[in-house]
Protein backbone atom coordinates (compact mmCIF):
# COMPACT_ATOMS: atom_id res chain seq x y z
CA UNK A 1 0.00 0.00 0.00
CA UNK A 2 2.71 2.18 0.88
CA UNK A 3 5.03 1.67 -2.32
CA UNK A 4 1.44 2.21 -3.92
CA UNK A 5 0.87 5.93 -2.17
CA UNK A 6 4.29 6.51 -3.64
CA UNK A 7 3.61 5.79 -7.07
CA UNK A 8 0.10 8.15 -6.86
CA UNK A 9 2.53 11.14 -4.99
CA UNK A 10 5.07 10.50 -8.25
CA UNK A 11 2.55 10.52 -10.69
CA UNK A 12 0.09 13.52 -8.84
CA UNK A 13 3.97 15.82 -8.83
CA UNK A 14 4.13 15.07 -12.70
CA UNK A 15 0.46 15.61 -13.59
CA UNK A 16 0.75 19.02 -11.12
CA UNK A 17 4.09 19.78 -12.83
CA UNK A 18 2.65 19.71 -16.41
CA UNK A 19 -0.48 21.72 -15.74
CA UNK A 20 1.94 24.25 -13.95
CA UNK A 21 3.61 24.51 -17.16
CA UNK A 22 0.38 25.53 -18.95
CA UNK A 23 0.19 28.54 -16.45
CA UNK A 24 -2.37 26.92 -14.18
CA UNK A 25 -0.88 27.02 -9.72
CA UNK A 26 -1.39 24.29 -8.04
CA UNK A 27 -1.44 22.40 -4.62
CA UNK A 28 -1.01 19.50 -3.12
CA UNK A 29 -4.68 17.26 -2.77
CA UNK A 30 -4.74 14.26 -0.47
CA UNK A 31 -7.06 11.16 -1.31
CA UNK A 32 -10.15 13.03 0.19
CA UNK A 33 -9.62 16.16 -2.78
CA UNK A 34 -8.59 18.50 0.11
CA UNK A 35 -5.65 20.64 0.87
CA UNK A 36 -3.16 17.58 1.83
CA UNK A 37 -1.21 20.07 4.03
CA UNK A 38 -2.65 21.34 7.31
CA UNK A 39 -2.81 24.88 8.29
CA UNK A 40 0.05 25.73 10.25
CA UNK A 41 -2.39 28.12 12.40
CA UNK A 42 -4.51 25.26 13.58
CA UNK A 43 -3.34 25.62 17.36
CA UNK A 44 -3.16 28.90 17.75
CA UNK A 45 -5.71 29.70 20.44
CA UNK A 46 -6.28 33.00 18.86
CA UNK A 47 -5.55 32.46 15.15
CA UNK A 48 -5.36 35.92 12.81
CA UNK A 49 -6.29 35.41 9.26
CA UNK A 50 -3.63 34.49 7.13
CA UNK A 51 -3.48 33.79 3.82
CA UNK A 52 0.25 32.62 3.30
CA UNK A 53 1.80 35.77 4.52
CA UNK A 54 3.41 33.94 7.41
CA UNK A 55 5.85 31.95 4.48
CA UNK A 56 4.92 28.36 5.99
CA UNK A 57 2.69 25.85 3.65
CA UNK A 58 -0.70 25.06 4.26
CA UNK A 59 -2.93 27.71 3.67
CA UNK A 60 -4.87 25.86 0.55
CA UNK A 61 -5.39 27.66 -2.42
CA UNK A 62 -3.72 30.41 -1.43
CA UNK A 63 -0.32 28.04 -1.35
CA UNK A 64 -0.98 27.53 -5.12
CA UNK A 65 1.85 28.10 -7.41
CA UNK A 66 3.26 27.98 -11.19
CA UNK A 67 6.73 27.58 -9.89
CA UNK A 68 8.23 24.26 -10.39
CA UNK A 69 10.92 24.76 -7.42
CA UNK A 70 7.80 25.96 -4.98
CA UNK A 71 5.79 23.01 -5.83
CA UNK A 72 8.02 20.47 -5.50
CA UNK A 73 8.52 21.61 -2.37
CA UNK A 74 4.26 21.70 -1.50
CA UNK A 75 4.68 17.99 -2.46
CA UNK A 76 7.95 16.93 -0.53
CA UNK A 77 6.03 18.64 2.65
CA UNK A 78 2.82 15.97 2.08
CA UNK A 79 4.11 12.64 0.78
CA UNK A 80 0.73 11.71 1.18
CA UNK A 81 -0.85 13.47 -1.50
CA UNK A 82 -2.34 11.61 -4.40
CA UNK A 83 -3.84 14.80 -6.40
CA UNK A 84 -3.55 18.37 -7.34
CA UNK A 85 -5.71 21.04 -7.48
CA UNK A 86 -5.94 23.69 -9.80
CA UNK A 87 -6.58 27.09 -8.04
CA UNK A 88 -9.82 29.14 -10.06
CA UNK A 89 -9.97 32.91 -10.65
CA UNK A 90 -5.81 33.19 -10.78
CA UNK A 91 -3.85 34.77 -14.61
CA UNK A 92 -3.68 33.93 -16.90
CA UNK A 93 -7.11 31.99 -17.29
CA UNK A 94 -9.07 33.14 -14.92
CA UNK A 95 -10.18 29.42 -14.47
CA UNK A 96 -14.10 29.03 -13.66
CA UNK A 97 -14.80 25.84 -13.28
CA UNK A 98 -18.15 24.31 -13.73
CA UNK A 99 -18.89 21.19 -11.82
CA UNK A 100 -21.99 18.89 -13.04
CA UNK A 101 -22.16 16.37 -10.16
CA UNK A 102 -24.20 13.42 -10.63
CA UNK A 103 -24.77 12.46 -6.89
CA UNK A 104 -27.58 14.31 -6.29
CA UNK A 105 -30.23 12.71 -8.13
CA UNK A 106 -30.54 15.42 -10.50
CA UNK A 107 -29.96 15.49 -14.38
CA UNK A 108 -27.04 18.43 -14.13
CA UNK A 109 -26.33 17.85 -17.68
CA UNK A 110 -30.11 18.35 -18.59
CA UNK A 111 -30.37 21.69 -16.62
CA UNK A 112 -27.46 23.35 -17.86
CA UNK A 113 -28.75 22.93 -21.07
CA UNK A 114 -31.84 24.43 -20.17
CA UNK A 115 -30.07 27.25 -19.00
CA UNK A 116 -28.31 27.59 -22.55
CA UNK A 117 -31.81 27.53 -24.49
CA UNK A 118 -33.16 29.76 -22.12
CA UNK A 119 -30.35 32.10 -21.46
CA UNK A 120 -29.42 32.03 -25.44
CA UNK A 121 -25.50 30.51 -24.87
CA UNK A 122 -23.72 27.86 -26.07
CA UNK A 123 -20.91 25.97 -24.17
CA UNK A 124 -17.53 26.03 -26.22
CA UNK A 125 -15.59 23.40 -26.93
CA UNK A 126 -13.47 23.17 -23.96
CA UNK A 127 -11.63 21.21 -21.33
CA UNK A 128 -13.67 18.51 -19.48
CA UNK A 129 -12.65 16.32 -16.78
CA UNK A 130 -14.42 13.54 -15.88
CA UNK A 131 -14.89 12.62 -12.17
CA UNK A 132 -14.75 9.23 -10.59
CA UNK A 133 -19.00 9.58 -9.54
CA UNK A 134 -19.88 9.94 -13.46
CA UNK A 135 -19.79 13.80 -12.90
CA UNK A 136 -17.61 16.21 -15.09
CA UNK A 137 -15.71 19.54 -15.00
CA UNK A 138 -16.15 22.36 -17.41
CA UNK A 139 -13.14 24.63 -17.64
CA UNK A 140 -14.13 28.14 -18.57
CA UNK A 141 -12.60 31.26 -18.76
CA UNK A 142 -13.54 34.90 -17.05
CA UNK A 143 -12.66 38.83 -17.44
CA UNK A 144 -9.75 39.44 -15.53
CA UNK A 145 -11.35 42.02 -14.12
CA UNK A 146 -14.29 39.90 -12.49
CA UNK A 147 -14.04 37.64 -9.71
CA UNK A 148 -17.14 35.03 -10.05
CA UNK A 149 -17.82 33.66 -6.60
CA UNK A 150 -17.88 29.89 -5.41
CA UNK A 151 -21.80 28.33 -4.73
CA UNK A 152 -23.08 25.31 -4.85
CA UNK A 153 -26.92 24.08 -6.78
CA UNK A 154 -27.33 27.91 -6.99
CA UNK A 155 -27.15 27.92 -10.72
CA UNK A 156 -29.28 25.03 -10.92
CA UNK A 157 -29.47 21.68 -9.05
CA UNK A 158 -26.38 19.61 -9.10
CA UNK A 159 -23.93 22.47 -10.91
CA UNK A 160 -21.89 24.11 -8.22
CA UNK A 161 -19.38 26.56 -9.55
CA UNK A 162 -15.99 26.70 -8.62
CA UNK A 163 -14.65 30.45 -9.29
CA UNK A 164 -11.83 32.87 -6.96
CA UNK A 165 -10.73 31.41 -3.85
CA UNK A 166 -11.75 28.08 -5.00
CA UNK A 167 -10.04 25.21 -6.84
CA UNK A 168 -11.04 21.84 -9.42
CA UNK A 169 -9.42 18.27 -8.69
CA UNK A 170 -6.97 18.16 -11.80
CA UNK A 171 -6.76 15.18 -14.04
CA UNK A 172 -4.44 12.84 -13.26
CA UNK A 173 -5.27 12.73 -9.68
CA UNK A 174 -6.41 9.68 -7.46
CA UNK A 175 -8.57 9.94 -4.67
CA UNK A 176 -10.47 7.46 -2.58
CA UNK A 177 -13.55 6.91 -5.33
CA UNK A 178 -10.84 6.84 -8.06
CA UNK A 179 -9.29 8.65 -11.13
CA UNK A 180 -10.17 12.07 -12.15
CA UNK A 181 -9.46 11.68 -16.26
CA UNK A 182 -9.38 14.24 -19.16
CA UNK A 183 -12.59 13.65 -21.84
CA UNK A 184 -11.04 12.16 -24.91
CA UNK A 185 -10.00 15.08 -27.59
CA UNK A 186 -10.16 17.67 -24.62
CA UNK A 187 -6.83 17.22 -23.23
CA UNK A 188 -5.38 19.71 -25.88
CA UNK A 189 -7.84 22.43 -26.00
CA UNK A 190 -7.31 25.91 -23.95
CA UNK A 191 -9.96 26.43 -21.64
CA UNK A 192 -12.72 28.34 -23.72
CA UNK A 193 -13.65 31.81 -22.49
CA UNK A 194 -17.14 31.67 -20.46
CA UNK A 195 -20.26 32.83 -22.50
CA UNK A 196 -21.12 36.72 -21.49
CA UNK A 197 -25.17 35.38 -20.79
CA UNK A 198 -23.93 32.43 -18.10
CA UNK A 199 -21.41 34.65 -17.00
CA UNK A 200 -24.06 37.41 -15.64
CA UNK A 201 -25.70 34.10 -14.21
CA UNK A 202 -22.87 33.11 -12.20
CA UNK A 203 -22.23 36.57 -10.59
CA UNK A 204 -24.19 37.97 -7.84
CA UNK A 205 -26.73 41.08 -8.67
CA UNK A 206 -25.48 44.64 -8.33
CA UNK A 207 -26.49 45.60 -4.89
CA UNK A 208 -28.80 48.95 -5.29
CA UNK A 209 -27.70 52.04 -4.14
CA UNK A 210 -29.61 53.78 -1.30
CA UNK A 211 -28.21 56.83 -0.22
CA UNK A 212 -28.47 57.87 3.06
CA UNK A 213 -30.33 61.36 3.74
CA UNK A 214 -28.70 63.68 6.73
CA UNK A 215 -29.91 62.64 9.80
CA UNK A 216 -30.93 65.04 12.79
CA UNK A 217 -28.41 66.45 14.98
CA UNK A 218 -24.72 65.78 15.11
CA UNK A 219 -25.67 62.81 17.49
CA UNK A 220 -28.24 61.45 14.69
CA UNK A 221 -25.36 61.84 12.00
CA UNK A 222 -23.07 59.75 14.20
CA UNK A 223 -25.97 56.78 14.55
CA UNK A 224 -26.15 56.87 10.98
CA UNK A 225 -22.54 56.56 9.97
CA UNK A 226 -21.97 54.44 12.68
CA UNK A 227 -24.47 51.80 10.59
CA UNK A 228 -22.99 52.43 7.36
CA UNK A 229 -19.65 51.13 8.79
CA UNK A 230 -21.66 47.66 8.83
CA UNK A 231 -19.70 44.58 7.68
CA UNK A 232 -21.47 41.22 6.77
CA UNK A 233 -22.30 39.46 10.29
CA UNK A 234 -22.85 42.84 11.87
CA UNK A 235 -25.48 44.87 9.97
CA UNK A 236 -28.56 43.96 12.37
CA UNK A 237 -25.95 44.48 15.52
CA UNK A 238 -25.10 47.94 14.74
CA UNK A 239 -28.45 49.21 13.59
CA UNK A 240 -30.40 47.78 17.34
CA UNK A 241 -27.37 49.48 19.17
CA UNK A 242 -27.63 53.01 16.72
CA UNK A 243 -31.64 52.65 17.29
CA UNK A 244 -31.55 51.99 20.92
CA UNK A 245 -29.14 55.07 21.61
CA UNK A 246 -31.49 57.30 19.19
CA UNK A 247 -34.66 55.81 21.30
CA UNK A 248 -32.55 56.59 25.01
CA UNK A 249 -31.69 60.10 23.68
CA UNK A 250 -35.41 60.95 22.17
CA UNK A 251 -34.41 61.28 18.67
CA UNK A 252 -35.56 57.71 17.77
CA UNK A 253 -39.14 58.30 15.79
CA UNK A 254 -37.23 61.34 13.97
CA UNK A 255 -34.27 58.40 13.02
CA UNK A 256 -36.44 55.67 12.47
CA UNK A 257 -36.33 57.02 8.13
CA UNK A 258 -32.40 57.55 8.01
CA UNK A 259 -31.55 54.65 9.88
CA UNK A 260 -33.96 52.13 7.82
CA UNK A 261 -31.63 53.82 4.77
CA UNK A 262 -28.53 53.20 6.05
CA UNK A 263 -29.14 49.83 6.83
CA UNK A 264 -30.86 49.15 3.26
CA UNK A 265 -27.11 50.75 2.11
CA UNK A 266 -25.32 47.73 4.00
CA UNK A 267 -27.77 45.09 2.66
CA UNK A 268 -30.37 44.88 4.49
CA UNK A 269 -33.70 44.52 3.30
CA UNK A 270 -36.62 47.31 4.63
CA UNK A 271 -38.60 44.38 6.31
CA UNK A 272 -35.14 43.52 8.70
CA UNK A 273 -34.51 47.12 8.97
CA UNK A 274 -37.59 48.25 10.49
CA UNK A 275 -38.21 44.89 12.62
CA UNK A 276 -34.96 45.36 14.37
CA UNK A 277 -35.57 49.37 14.67
CA UNK A 278 -38.91 48.41 15.97
CA UNK A 279 -37.37 45.65 18.67
CA UNK A 280 -35.14 48.49 19.90
CA UNK A 281 -37.56 50.93 20.35
CA UNK A 282 -39.46 48.17 22.61
CA UNK A 283 -36.66 47.37 24.53
CA UNK A 284 -35.67 50.58 25.47
CA UNK A 285 -39.50 51.23 26.32
CA UNK A 286 -41.15 52.91 23.53
CA UNK A 287 -43.31 52.09 20.83
CA UNK A 288 -42.09 51.70 17.29
CA UNK A 289 -41.97 55.46 15.55
CA UNK A 290 -44.75 54.11 12.88
CA UNK A 291 -47.21 53.31 16.05
CA UNK A 292 -46.53 56.78 17.87
CA UNK A 293 -49.06 59.25 17.60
Amino acid sequence: MATTDRQATTLALAHALSAAERGLAVIPLSRTKLPALRSPHRDDPDPTPCHGECGRFGHGVYDASTDPARIRRLFAAAPWATGYGIACGLPPYHLIGVDLDTKSGTDSSAALRELALHHLFTIPETVVVLTPSGGRHLWLTGPRDTAVPNSAGRLAPGIDIRGAGGYLVGPGSRTDHGVYTTAPGTAHLAPAPCPPSLLRLLLPPPRPHHPAPPAPGDHGRGLVQFVLGAHEGQRNTRLFWAACRAYENGIGPALTGPLTEAALHTGLSEREARATIASAARMTGHRPAEQEP
